[in-house]
């Protein structure tokens, strides 16, 4: 064993120990990176009812996942990740854009967080949100 004149071992602080990222940690960051990006309408089923449903078991304490990871799934490993989003667009934007938009802007900030290689980022656009149509979020009972 080599000891430096510090006492240490040799190695840099920094390396000793081991760091590991939860799935719902990359779930949250990839999330908030989808919905920056213009012409994401929503996160999650395309089915109105469902983002209803979504809406209100999210506002229920310990009902259920964060609003913020709906609509993700990661998988984690030691130096990569793998995520599958489904997402609902705006009626009138292009769909392959939006994606692309949304493939660019989760890895860069996946990576850029966590340092882990991003290998797909699938998406699966589930509805179109048309003008005309009502926002489907649930009132809060709570005033």
């Amino acid at each position: 064993m080599t000891e430096t004149a510090s006492g240490g071992s040799g190695r840099e602080p920094g390396d000793r120990g081991r760091t590991t990222i939860a799935d719902g940690v990359v779930e949250k960051i990839a999330g908030l990176a989808a919905r920056e990006v213009v012409g994401v309408h929503a996160m999650g089923s395309g089915s109105g009812l469902s983002r209803t449903f979504g809406a209100v078991r999210d506002r229920v304490p310990g009902g259920g996942k964060a609003g913020v990871s709906r609509g993700v799934k990661a998988e984690v490993g030691e130096t990569q990740t793998a995520l599958d989003l489904e997402i609902v667009v705006d009626y009138g934007v292009s769909i392959r854009a939006v994606a692309r938009a949304v493939r660019e802007n989760v890895i860069s900030a996946v990576e850029r967080m966590t340092s882990l290689e991003v290998v797909e980022v699938n998406i699966a656009v589930s509805d179109v949100k048309l003008p005309d149509e009502p926002d489907e979020e649930p009132e809060s009972r709570l005033q």
